[in-house]
């Protein structure tokens, strides 16, 4: 998309707050286009081997030579970012609440670009949960922030289709790109105070929490499309997983066939060309890519091959 046409107020005062790689489009768009007066991001963290790894956005700033910073609980640590008088903040999945004293600081507001068709899917996990929940389309809201999560005013919203063959990672490159590709169009409004302001329906509000442990184990007595969504939600993080014998089998692609096979939920039914058939409750879902415990991802008839006992039709997955 062409955002030649934008003009760049080299004047305006903008703090960008984010994290995770989703938002590093956002932020190269604005780094492209306006002057981002400094980044406020998520403290370093020790990985494996106590290596310190940075947040992608703490990167992006680096390579761009804009300020970093990084409070450990912006509650009670955000006076620094008040000294910068910034005329807009923007967020991004930054990761912590913005406290009432962030909010009521810029004088163009604070704005956040969130993953979904607001007022649904409010929280943390909108693009994971809009796979498992099985919506069939999803998008970006640039949005008022106040002090509730996700409740402020809608200023644009655009969305796009979830297609079956969507996992949640693949949804989350196809939103990262719209969020930026929308906000560079929103935010000449925001700045020239054209912009729209739309109340949301609270009456109308589903939420996306973040995944929880429990959320992640395949249920067998649910419907083949519910086991199928599960699993393309969770890929490619953190993934959805059962036990076969007494060990976790994380299974990260799927389909579901016509069949109905008679036998208990989670009984392995039959032995594919591309994959593993599992009775659910309504019928069958085949296990195309897994990974047991402990190896790396693998095609499901490689898993086979590598099994002691290969005969495994009859056995029950838990």
């Amino acid at each position: 998309m062409d955002f030649s046409n934008i003009k760049i107020e080299k004047e305006l005062q903008i703090v960008f707050m984010g994290t995770p790689e989703f938002a590093v489009p956002v932020l190269q768009g604005l780094i492209d286009n306006y002057k981002v007066r400094a980044v406020v991001t998520q403290p370093d963290r020790k990985g494996n081997h106590n290596q310190i790894t940075i947040s992608p956005i703490k990167k992006l700033a680096q390579d761009n030579a804009i300020l970093v910073l990084q409070p450990e609980k912006i509650k009670e640590d955000y006076q620094e970012i008040v000294n910068l008088k910034p005329d807009i903040i923007i967020t991004c999945a930054y990761g912590q609440i913005i406290p009432r004293e962030l909010l009521e600081c810029p004088r163009l507001g604070c704005i956040n670009v969130h993953a979904s068709l607001l007022p649904k899917l409010r929280g943390g996990a909108p693009i994971h949960k809009a796979i498992i929940e099985g919506y069939s389309k999803t998008g970006i809201t640039i949005m008022y922030m106040n002090t509730k999560m996700d409740e402020g005013d809608i200023i644009s919203q655009e969305e796009i289709p979830i297609l079956d063959t969507d996992t949640a990672s693949s949804l989350h490159n196809k939103l990262s790109l719209l969020g930026k590709d929308l906000l560079l169009k929103t935010l000449p409004s925001i700045i020239d105070g054209t912009n729209s302001r739309i109340k949301q329906d609270s009456s109308q509000a589903t939420y996306a929490f973040t995944i929880k442990k429990e959320e992640e184990r395949l249920n067998f007595n649910k419907t083949a499309r519910q086991i199928h969504n599960q699993i393309r939600g969770l890929n490619s993080w953190p993934g959805a997983y059962c036990i076969f014998e007494g060990k976790i089998l994380k299974v990260w692609e799927s389909y579901i066939t016509d069949n109905y096979p008679v036998g208990f939920n989670g009984e392995i039914t039959a032995i594919y060309k591309d994959g593993i058939g599992v009775k659910v409750s309504n019928g069958e879902v085949v296990f195309k890519i897994i990974q047991p415990e402990g190896k790396n991802k693998m095609d499901a008839i490689s898993f086979i091959n590598g099994l002691r006992d290969k005969n495994i039709v009859g056995k029950i997955l838990e």
